[in-house]
């Protein structure tokens, strides 16, 4: 029972997540199509995150005057904490399927 309430809450937790990234409406709803297609859209975003990072590395390094330190950083940080927090989700996944896989019928 208790495997069943923290999946619970693992749900809500990746709903909320999944509602701040904009990627379904709202965090009572849930998403449209499946989970492979929610699976690529997330991980499309953390590429895009770290690819907009890099090229802002480039740009502040190369002496770009548009682009400025801190916005760097903050690029920087906010493709790092996307990277982590795919990594979490990913984790807890694994964990997930392990337990389901772990139970006996």
């Amino acid at each position: 029972m208790n495997n069943i309430s923290a999946m619970d809450g693992l749900l809500a937790q990746m709903r909320t997540a999944a509602a701040a990234a904009g990627l379904s409406p709202a965090p009572s709803q849930p998403a449209q199509g499946d989970f492979s297609s929610v699976l690529k859209n997330a991980l499309d975003g953390v590429a895009q995150s770290q690819a907009n990072s890099v090229a802002m590395q480039k740009a502040f390094a190369m002496g770009d005057d548009k682009v400025s330190l801190s916005d760097t950083m903050i690029a920087v940080q906010k493709a790092s904490i996307s990277l982590q927090t795919a990594v979490q989700v990913r984790s807890k996944l694994v964990q997930a399927y392990n337990d389901i896989m772990n139970m006996q019928v």
